[in-house]
């Protein structure tokens, strides 16, 4: 038995233990002012509460497919809707996690930027390293874990098509996430543009102006959950496309 799918599962588990330590590091540092906090705490609960309702109603979406792959004579039923089913879940877990560490490292950053590039470029690198680390590291975990589940321990024939199914489940968060998010975006966006041009005296950045904290909580939404969705999805599917590619070409 090959040692390369266990390597990969450790390797997997260290860029998760490498997400973690970045978060820590962004969660300990100070949050600023007052204003600052009250800003921050808007824009997380806001882009907490778009991805708890986006998140409910994909499940729903997942639900569906889940027992449609459950119940439909394909090959590898039952054991592909169960990794669909992961698919799904590790790639809303590595959007939640990225939404929860960028709202988080928003506040946190401008704060440090307060004493000079110096302190806030690390800072912010690090927020955005959490998502990295978390998105491969996941999408590693899950395709490594199927891979070993599947075709070492339990054997099911027509392995590559169980795997597939892990893919089409990230695909499925990719699909509304980006989409939902890039719509809510550019709405707020918009939103913020038309307040700024008939309102006197308030221009689109202010914080009087309550589209600006919607068009704040779009970006985190569509640049951070919806892209770390995309990315999980691009990943996963790069590594399950050559599999299911080579199981079809040279079968057995």
């Amino acid at each position: 038995m090959t040692a390369v799918p266990y390597f990969a599962l450790i390797a997997s588990v260290l860029a998760l233990m490498l997400a973690y330590y970045f978060a820590q590091v962004v969660m300990k540092a100070d949050e600023g002012t007052d204003l600052m906090k009250e800003i921050g705490k808007a824009i997380r609960e806001g882009a907490m509460a778009f991805l708890r309702r986006e998140y409910q109603w994909v499940s729903v979406f997942v639900g569906v497919m889940f027992i449609v792959l459950l119940v439909v004579p394909i090959d590898g039923r039952p054991y592909a809707s169960f990794a669909y089913l992961m698919g799904a879940v590790l790639s809303s877990i590595a959007g939640f996690i990225g939404m929860r560490i960028a709202t988080a490292a928003n506040t946190r950053t401008a704060n440090a930027a307060r004493n000079g590039a110096a302190e806030a470029l690390p800072l912010a690198f690090k927020g955005g390293a959490v998502m990295g680390f978390t998105v491969a590291g996941l999408a590693l975990l899950g395709i490594t874990f199927n891979y070993l589940l599947w075709v070492t321990w339990v054997g099911v024939d027509n392995a590559f098509q169980v795997v597939a199914a892990f893919g089409l489940g990230a695909s499925s968060i990719a699909l509304f996430a980006r989409i939902g998010g890039g719509i809510f975006t550019k709405a707020a966006d918009v939103g913020g543009d038309l307040v700024g041009k008939v309102e006197a005296g308030i221009p689109e950045d202010d914080p009087r102006n309550p589209a600006t904290i919607a068009d704040a909580v779009g970006d985190n939404v569509g640049d951070v959950a919806g892209m770390g969705a995309d990315l999980f999805e691009s990943y996963a599917g790069s590594v399950v496309a050559p599999i299911v590619l080579v199981s079809l070409l040279l079968p057995g």
